[in-house]
């Protein structure tokens, strides 16, 4: 069991993680999919480099750093967050589960709504991008999950004994891997219904009949956690106090997946922050033993 679970390896995750090991903690810090800081072609307005630094430059130098004081980085996805009965977090992905007593999401700002016609029409009547908090209202009915990696996967794992029917929309992309569920590569259209969403127009014009469809493009991101956690959001960023905590015990945020500005010195700073305040935490939790 690690003392602190990060996941994200930007600025902010890697910022925590190394407050967090200097404080003698051990510290896991999970990363997968590209960065945004990556695609950034130079960056020439963080302190210390005279000439700039390409963002794909500054993320590997992060890394290799949190790895030289220590920090465990490993690149695997992390498809799913619980708490035990421990009170500890549990973070699943393909192949593992690794359990923290507190936990870091630094995942970034994830844009997941699909460039699809109709998708801004029926999102909350019909269209979601939480299976765990939703699936409850789809028992016995219809619906499909849009994605085509682990994460759609995931979330059909957790819509599986609840819904009527269930398949995995693509898109036109690739399928994922797995022989579990029904999968449909064609490429979609337009979604359409009356008062809320009734079926799926693909682009041969063939047609799908659905009661809902549950969003899980890319890989799940810290408001995906979130909302599955009951942490509090304001639209695609996590609510966060001044010490970089969440409304639940144990659970900090950073960086651009809380809002405010997207640059580098902030999710610096908010990193530092959450990884002194997990620390805090956690030896506080262990007094109490």
């Amino acid at each position: 069991m690690y003392d602190i679970i990060i996941i994200g390896a930007g600025p902010a995750g890697i910022s925590a993680s190394l407050y967090a090991k200097r404080a003698n903690k051990s510290v896991l810090v999970l990363y997968h999919g590209e960065s945004q800081l990556e695609k950034a072609h130079k960056i020439d307005n963080y302190y210390g480099f005279a000439d700039g630094i390409s963002g794909a430059d500054l993320y590997s130098v992060g890394i290799a750093q949190a790895k030289n004081l220590g920090v465990d980085v490993v690149n695997e996805e992390a498809l799913g967050v619980s708490m035990n009965a421990d009170m500890n977090y549990e973070v699943s992905t393909k192949n593992n589960k690794y359990v923290g007593q507190a936990l870091i999401l630094s995942t970034g700002s994830k844009k997941v709504r699909p460039n699809i016609e109709g998708v801004d029409e029926y999102e909350g009547r019909g269209i979601s991008y939480c299976a765990i908090c939703d699936g409850f209202f789809y028992r016995k009915k219809r619906v499909a999950v849009l994605g085509n990696e682990d994460y759609a996967v995931s979330e059909a794992g957790e819509l599986e004994n609840i819904a009527g029917s269930l398949v995995i929309l693509t898109n036109g992309l690739p399928a994922p891997a797995t022989d579990k569920y029904e999968v449909n590569t064609k490429r979609i259209k337009e979604i359409a219904g009356e008062a809320k969403l009734g079926r799926i127009i693909f682009e041969d014009g063939s047609e799908l009949e659905l009661d809902g469809l549950f969003v899980a493009q890319g890989v799940a991101g810290g408001v995906d956690f979130a909302k599955k956690l009951g942490i509090l959001t304001e639209g695609d960023k996590i609510s966060v106090k001044e010490d970089m905590s969440t409304n639940l015990p144990g659970i900090f945020s950073c960086g651009d997946v809380t809002g405010g500005l997207l640059q580098v010195s902030k999710a610096v700073y908010e990193g530092a922050e959450a990884g002194l305040s997990a620390v805090k935490y956690v030896k506080n939790k262990n007094k109490e033993k």
